[in-house]
């Protein structure tokens, strides 16, 4: 960071070198244009490159976490997309019999104001972001754009394409899937966790809803016989995933006939068509880099996980919402380049935490052996029996990185008022860098700076005005008095950057992180 004596690439605002836009974004997924929509809302010019000539149009990615929705609620999505979307409200493991294992609920409404656990169907969410991005005169999407070249120096990053043309930036992001060229151009190689297996995933349009045909919401059967996932993804959406034996042949197993015999035992050729037959191979994979100069990756060029914990694009929108503002710190100078690192420093062992624990799912859900599967089953119904609570789902909290004094948490989104307006909290005081306090901390000596800086202070209090937003629910009163803080200063990932007992300093250490 500036001014720490430490060796840094020079500051992005210094730079003499010429570039066509700031930052060149490779891929259009849901990754590729979060990150493309949060840099264009920003003010940064954006270029997005996708090889395909439009949208994919095809599910892939079915879930996503309330810190997910937090996200989407910011790019304005949330109106079109809550009526969409699925909440859960558990995730079931049974056994070849049916017999309940394992059974983890989901909250109504989690800590960051939104359900804990949705599914949805990737191309509304795809359609949702493009608007987005089309709509922001400094986002220019190039579809039917293949990627061939990549070299960078001192000052940008080129990029060749498959047409002849070339693209300067002052970054680059690789969002381009576990295929990447952008990593593979790099030269940089990835730990296998240790987990590859076979699947077929079908996805399916249902003609009636999936509650009318007594399809269960969420389940996996851990069956030695046949691993199988079977998950609502919409009202009139069905996903069957079936685990295949090694030396299947792939393509017999996408056939027609073969889908319609797997499902039959769940569904009839009256009750649906098929709208996707793909096999996969659920692997667990990490880049050993996520920066090179001034190429990042992203997504599942950087990281791949099973899917049974329903985080792999989750995964890749952190990596979207942390490199974002990153970025757009380095852009206006505010940091040196060097603040990069702090990405892969935060974001790797969540992943790699995410990773584990899916794979250790991964593990026990497919047992091929009838005697090991009887075991884990007698192991789990016991726990199953002395529970006294709901199971939750803990994920890993970030790494060490740009983060002082008490940060390094997500923050929590609660309903407030400010006297004209009631909603969650971002919609009444928006995004960006905020400095949340207990109303009776009020005034601060560094408020009238930080709000010159773009910073956002908001006081909760019993009533709203000036700065103080009625905390309609405790919400955040609660959560800064568990933190034992009167202040936490949040970054625009929503993870506090600082926070303690003391509001003044909090504050004056937001105010030095963004003056550099």
């Amino acid at each position: 960071m500036k001014g720490d004596g430490r060796a840094a690439l020079e500051t992005d605002a210094d730079a003499d070198a010429e570039a066509d836009v700031d930052v060149a974004v490779v891929g259009a997924g849901p990754v590729g244009m979060t990150l493309a929509a949060l840099l264009g809302r920003a003010g940064h010019s954006v270029v997005v490159c996708e090889r395909y000539p439009g949208l994919y149009g095809l599910p892939r990615a079915a879930s996503l976490d309330g810190e997910v929705m937090r996200a989407l609620q910011g790019l304005g999505l949330a109106a079109e997309l809550a009526p969409l979307l699925r909440a859960q409200e558990a995730y079931e493991w049974r056994n070849g019999a049916g017999e309940l294992l394992s059974r983890q609920v989901f909250r109504d409404v989690g800590a960051s104001g939104w359900a804990d656990h949705y599914m949805f169907h990737q191309p509304d969410l795809e359609d949702a972001l493009y608007g987005v991005c089309a709509a922001l005169p400094n986002v220019d999407m190039r579809f039917g754009t293949t990627v061939t070249g990549l070299t960078q120096d001192r000052d940008r990053v080129t990029l060749g394409t498959a047409d002849g043309a070339t693209l300067t930036a002052r970054h680059a992001v690789g969002c381009d899937g576990g295929n990447s060229f952008v990593r593979h151009a790099l030269g940089i190689e990835q730990d296998d966790l240790g987990f590859s297996e076979p699947w077929l995933v079908c996805d399916l349009e249902l003609r009636r809803p999936a509650v009318e045909l007594g399809l269960p919401p969420m389940l996996q059967i851990g069956d030695p016989e046949g691993p199988t996932t079977i998950i609502t993804t919409a009202a009139e959406r069905q996903r069957f995933a079936f685990m295949l034996d090694e030396g299947d042949d792939l393509e017999r197993e996408r056939a027609a006939d073969r889908v319609w015999a797997r499902v039959s035992r769940h569904l009839s050729r009256d009750d649906a068509d098929i709208a996707r037959a793909a096999t996969y191979t659920f692997q667990s994979l990490v880049a050993r880099r996520w920066r090179a100069g001034r190429v990042l990756l992203a997504g599942d060029a950087a990281h791949q996980m099973p899917p049974f914990l329903g985080q792999g694009m989750c995964a890749g929108v952190r990596d979207a919402l942390n490199i974002a503002f990153k970025l757009s710190l380095v852009r206006r100078g505010v940091q040196d380049t060097e603040v990069l690192d702090t990405y892969q420093s935060e974001r790797e062992p969540h992943v790699r935490g995410v990773t584990a624990m899916s794979v250790e799912l991964g593990r026990e859900h497919t047992l091929r052996d009838p005697v090991l599967a009887r075991e884990r089953d007698t192991a789990l119904k016991a726990r199953q029996a002395t529970l006294t609570e709901p199971e939750r789902i803990r994920l890993p909290d970030p790494g060490p990185g740009l983060f002082a004094s008490g940060g390094g948490l997500l923050s929590v989104q609660g309903r407030v008022s400010d006297g004209r307006a009631t909603g969650l909290l971002d919609e009444i005081v928006g995004g960006g860098f905020r400095l949340l306090v207990l109303a009776e901390s009020l005034p601060l000596p560094d408020a009238a700076a930080l709000t010159d800086l773009g910073v956002t202070v908001v006081g909760f209090g019993d009533t709203a005005g000036g700065p103080v937003v009625a905390d309609l629910d405790g919400t955040h009163r609660r959560w800064l008095t568990g933190l034992g803080a009167t202040a936490a200063a949040v970054r625009p990932d929503h993870y506090v950057y600082a926070a303690g007992p003391d509001a003044g300093e909090v504050a004056h250490r937001l105010r030095m992180l963004l003056t550099g």
